[in-house]
C-alpha cells in the first residue's frame, strides 16, 4: 500500500464530510439563490406561487431591477444613486483609514514611550463604544461647521469610526514583521519615510489589503450614522438607506430582493479580486 493511500480518510468519515459540506453550500447560497430566481419572475406570479423556484420560460421578467436602480424621475427607488453614494464614500473612508492607520499604527508598534499599553488599550477602546454613545456629539460638532445633511460630514464621521480599529489590526501585523527587516534597511542607510514605503508596506501589504477590506465594509453596510445625517436629505442616501425604504410594504417583494442583490455585487466583486491578498492577511500573524 502506498504512503499516499494510507492517509487517506476512510470512506465513512470522506462521506460525511461532503454531506457536511454540502449541507452547509445549501444553508448559506440557498436563500441567495431563491432570491435570484425570484427576482426573474413577476410580483404577481411571486405572490401566486411563491415556492415555484424555476420561472417559465415566458415569464422571465428583469424590470425589478430597473425598478429599485432608477431614479424616481424615471419611475425607479433611486438605489442607482444611492450605491454609488455609498461607493464614493466608503472608498474615500479607505483611503483616509489606511493613511492615518499605517503611520499610527508603524508608531504604535515600534515606538516605546511611557504608557504605551494603555494608549494602545484607549485605541481599542474608542471603536468599541455604541455608535449611539458618539452620535450626539459628532451630531453636534458637523452641525457647527456646517456638514450635516452631506456626504463630506459622513466620510469624517466614518473615518473617526474605522481609524480606531484599523489602527489596532494594522498594529498587530506590524508587530507580527521581523525587526531584522527595518534594522538592516537603517544599517544601510534608509531614512524612515524610505523604509516605511519601499521595505515595510511591501511585506506588509497583505495586511494592509485585509485592513482595507475590513473598513471597508464598516463604511458600505453603517446605517446608524447615515440615517442620522443624511435622513432629510434624499438625494445623499447611502445604499442602506435606500434598502430600508425598499421593505416598505407597497414596495413589490421582488423589487427589496432586486435592490439587495444588486447592493451585494460591489462586495463580491471586490472579494472576488483581492481574496489572496485578504487569506494572506489572516494568516499572516501565525506564519511569522
Amino acid at each position: 500500500m502506498s504512503s499516499r493511500s494510507s492517509l487517506r480518510s476512510p470512506l465513512p468519515l470522506r462521506v460525511l464530510r461532503g454531506v457536511i459540506i454540502a449541507a452547509a453550500l445549501v444553508a448559506s447560497l440557498g436563500p441567495v439563490l431563491y432570491g435570484v430566481l425570484l427576482t426573474l419572475r413577476p410580483a404577481s406570479s411571486v405572490i401566486r406561487e411563491p415556492l415555484r423556484l424555476i420561472p417559465g420560460p415566458d415569464e422571465i421578467d428583469l424590470s425589478a431591477y430597473a425598478t429599485a436602480m432608477l431614479n424616481e424621475s424615471a419611475g425607479g427607488f433611486g438605489l442607482g444613486r444611492f450605491v454609488l453614494n455609498s461607493l464614493v464614500v466608503a472608498l474615500c473612508t479607505v483611503v483616509l483609514s489606511i493613511l492615518v492607520s499605517v503611520l499610527g499604527a508603524y508608531a504604535a508598534a515600534r515606538l516605546r514611550y511611557a504608557g504605551r499599553g494603555v494608549v494602545n488599550a484607549i485605541i481599542l477602546a474608542v471603536y468599541l463604544f455604541p455608535g449611539i454613545v458618539l452620535s450626539v456629539p459628532l451630531f453636534v460638532l458637523l452641525a457647527r461647521v456646517g456638514l450635516t445633511g452631506s456626504l463630506a460630514g459622513l466620510f469624517l464621521v466614518y473615518v473617526a469610526s474605522t481609524v480606531p480599529v484599523a489602527l489596532y489590526m494594522m498594529r498587530n501585523y506590524f508587530i507580527a514583521l521581523p525587526i531584522s527587516i527595518e534594522e538592516a534597511a537603517t544599517v544601510d542607510g534608509a531614512s524612515l519615510p524610505r523604509m516605511l514605503w519601499n521595505i515595510i508596506l511591501p511585506v506588509a501589504i497583505p495586511g494592509v489589503v485585509s485592513t482595507a477590506i475590513y473598513t471597508f465594509m464598516i463604511a458600505w453596510n453603517e446605517y446608524f450614522y447615515a440615517l442620522l445625517f443624511l435622513v432629510q436629505r434624499r438625494e445623499q442616501w447611502t445604499a442602506p438607506l435606500g434598502i430600508a425604504q425598499l421593505s416598505d410594504f407597497d414596495v413589490p417583494v421582488t423589487v427589496l430582493l432586486a435592490g439587495s442583490i444588486t447592493v451585494t455585487v460591489p462586495v463580491i466583486i471586490l472579494f472576488s479580486v483581492v481574496q489572496r491578498f485578504l487569506i494572506d492577511g489572516l494568516t499572516s500573524g501565525a506564519e511569522k
